[in-house]
């Protein structure tokens, strides 16, 4: 397996198209990459959200990161988060070449890049790339959220960005497993495993972006087979992620149900409630 170095040094994404949109909804397309000085520049954080997906398991006419909920898209309700948390430099949107929603968005302070893949590795790996391209720095640090986590407050994305400027390696929200774990065979009980050191990772996961696309370059040549999340490439590479305490209500959306019981906790959070 190459070396983290040697990767960062070879690894290439083709085929990115990085797209800037107005609130006119007019695109302006970017190829410039500005040199920087790592010695100089302090590092900046980006936040790439993976939006290629097409969420089949959600139910519905459209892919369920476009969804409505809540008088707003799926994806709205995240944007608006990132958008509320000042030390992100820039959002990136990664869509599927042929996404046809993302343009229908009302413009913000995100960008757009229409290079997502056949996985959410590979849309990762080909948005770290775009980062790059427009001249984000190796050693930027990016949070990866999953788009359809559109709970995320950002509280927890500024408590995850205290925790992992320090930190040598990053760090990703997470929660302690706290029902009991149960190993299945043929849809029945098979044994009763042990909980503690268990924890659920969520998202966002910050990492450098120089190390984290070295990580996934290192898996690339095999259609990112194992690498179910960023921490977990970063984990093959010899790394040992942060855990940082998440939330609850910070969970992806992935069942028709989880629609319903989203738009109650929004409801409550419009109402001036806690959750």
């Amino acid at each position: 397996m190459p070396s983290l170095l040697s990767a960062l040094r070879t690894a290439g994404a083709k085929g990115c198209v990085f797209c800037s949109r107005a609130r006119d909804g007019a695109g302006v397309f970017l190829y410039a990459r500005r040199p920087m000085n790592a010695e100089e520049t302090p590092p900046r954080c980006y936040a790439l959200l993976p939006c290629a997906g097409r969420g089949q398991r959600a139910g519905g006419a459209l892919p369920k990161q476009y969804q409505r909920l809540a008088g707003q898209c799926v994806v709205q309700h995240t944007l608006a988060a990132f958008a509320r948390v000042p030390r992100i430099a820039r959002v990136l949107l990664v869509v599927a070449p042929d996404d046809d929603y993302a343009a229908c968005l009302p413009g913000g302070a995100y960008q757009v890049a229409r290079c997502g893949g056949a996985s959410r590795a590979e849309s990762v790996f080909n948005g770290l790339q775009a980062l790059l391209d427009a001249g984000a720095a190796a050693h930027d640090w990016v949070l990866v959220h999953d788009a359809a986590r559109c709970l995320i407050e950002p509280a927890h994305i500024n408590a995850l960005i205290d925790a992992a400027l320090p930190d040598a390696c990053g760090a990703l929200l997470a929660l302690p497993l706290a029902d009991t774990l149960k190993s299945a065979d043929g849809g029945r009980a098979h044994a009763t495993l042990p909980r503690e050191g268990k924890w659920l990772a969520q998202t966002p996961q910050m990492f450098r972006i120089g190390a984290l696309r070295a990580a996934l370059a290192a898996h690339a040549g095999t259609g990112f087979a194992g690498i179910t999340d960023e921490a977990s490439a970063m984990e093959a590479a010899g790394g040992a992620p942060l855990l940082v305490p998440g939330s609850a209500h910070n969970f992806k959306l992935t069942y028709p149900e989880d629609f319903a019981l989203a738009a109650a906790v929004l409801h409550a959070r419009a109402q001036g409630g806690t959750p």
